[in-house]
């Protein structure tokens, strides 16, 4: 009988491959239909993985492959990709397991006229897997194209994104990033001080055999380094939030004091608009967001939270809100390509193309303009990024800066006492990176209205 976990593995992945979901948002699909624990985080690692290795993937797959991949069928391909990810990366897995289950994948999939060839090609590969060579580190980084060659192959990004990081980091940043995004990171909570302190919480998990250690940067931060706080039952509920520790830093931008009244502007899942409402229990903030499965998720994380002074709101940034002027602060953690996020969403490598970035900075540019109208005198603007891209990060602050009148830009370190000088860069900006900081990469910057 084939393996659950590898069924839903495949439905994620299709999903993925047809632009109709995120991997994220996929996998939660999926996870209820799995009664087993086992085969959920079997699915996940099986998922994740073959995004994350795609690059890699494809080319053993292709030399694999008589007529190499362009004449492979899009399912049949998904199902090889998954295929080969166990026999090469989870050797635990029987290799006649992993054949005879993508086999009967194929014939599920109503792709029965290609089981000989899955069969033909996963058997070849699991044969030949320990004399497989993907192309090697380049002694001479200056030869571009066996450079590009290992970082989009070996390393398993898109030649574009390869190319964008090579010239403008040189390539050992470039590698070293790539890797980042290529291991799995642990998991990343903030004490809910609605509800708790860290050093509290640290106390309240370890009775559950959770161990956790404060993390480098953020305060409120702590890394999971055993055990599961999911799965931690009712006496955990609303202790902690799983927030990424950069995604935290962000929320330090708006202060210690972020005013009696605070927008986030586009605040889904709402991390950051917990972490800043928990502040102050007096502070009115008023969180919004568009998509209406977005703003349920704001809800939830909210009233988990027990944020009972967070008032939610649908409305759309890229039109004029409803309020001028009313703001002490205002916090704009603008959509964007999430190419800062490739760890922790690996399918985003494959889902974004270059031209995706100018969009979303002129979208970017044009939300800041409308959420800067929200501040009042003399109050604070935060506009933020989980983007590496500088079209995306400072070129927009910029054209802020040059287009709108009567703000000035502010020195992230004057930002909040607990903000890391570590994690600002020479022209004031919070800015967080694999290679230096051993964080996914955000952008923030902090503006006042005159």
């Amino acid at each position: 009988m084939i393996s659950p976990a590898r069924v839903a593995a495949y439905q994620v992945l299709r999903d993925v491959s047809k632009g109709r979901i995120d991997l994220p948002t996929a996998l939660a699909s999926v996870r209820d239909g799995l009664s087993d624990d086992r085969d959920r985080a079997l699915a996940t690692e099986i998922a994740a993985g073959v995004e994350r290795w795609r690059g890699a993937l494809d080319h053993v797959i292709g030399r694999a492959a008589k007529g190499g991949l362009p004449r492979v069928d899009p399912e049949i391909l998904l199902i090889l990709r998954l295929s080969a990810y166990q026999l090469l990366y989870l050797t635990r897995v029987p290799a006649a397991a992993v054949v005879d289950d993508a086999v009967d994948l194929a014939r599920r999939a109503r792709k029965s006229s290609a089981s000989g060839f899955v069969n033909a090609v996963l058997r070849r590969l699991s044969r030949e897997r320990r004399a497989l060579v993907l192309p090697p580190r380049p002694t001479d980084p200056f030869d571009r194209d066996r450079t590009l060659e290992y970082l989009t192959v070996t390393l398993s990004h898109p030649q574009w994104l390869a190319t964008r990081w090579l010239d403008r980091f040189g390539f050992e940043v470039t590698e070293r990033w790539m890797q980042f995004d290529n291991a799995a990171g642990r998991m990343t909570i903030r004490a809910n001080r609605f509800v708790t302190s860290p050093a509290a919480l640290v106390e309240r998990l370890a009775t559950h055999g959770i161990r956790v250690v404060p993390a480098r940067y953020a305060p409120d931060a702590l890394t999971v380094v055993e055990g599961n706080p999911l799965q931690g039952g009712a006496d955990l509920a609303g202790a902690f939030i799983v927030q990424d520790e950069a995604s935290q830093l962000i929320a330090l931008l708006t202060g210690p004091h972020p005013g009696r009244r605070v927008l986030d502007a586009c605040a889904a899942p709402g991390g950051k608009a917990t972490a800043i409402a928990s502040t102050d229990a007096s502070i009115m903030l008023v969180a919004c967001d568009l998509r209406q499965r977005r703003v349920d998720l704001l809800a939830r994380t909210t009233r988990t939270a027990c944020a009972t002074n967070v008032r939610i709101v649908q409305a759309d940034v890229l039109s004029t809100l409803p309020f001028a002027n009313r703001f002490d602060c205002v916090l704009l953690d603008a959509p964007c390509s999430g190419l800062g996020t490739l760890r922790r969403d690996p399918d985003i490598r494959w889902r974004r193309q270059e031209p995706d970035i100018k969009r979303f900075a002129d979208a970017q540019l044009r939300m800041l303009r409308n959420v800067a109208a929200a501040v009042t005198p003399g109050g604070r603007l935060v506009y933020a990024t989980c983007s590496s891209e500088p079209e995306e990060n400072e070129q927009v602050v910029e054209a802020f800066l040059n287009t709108v009148e009567g703000y000035v830009l502010v020195d992230a370190r004057q930002a909040h006492p607990a903000l890391p000088a570590e994690v600002v860069d020479q022209h004031g900006y919070l800015r967080s990176s694999p290679d230096r900081h051993g964080l996914e990469a955000f952008f923030g910057a902090v503006f006042r209205r005159l």
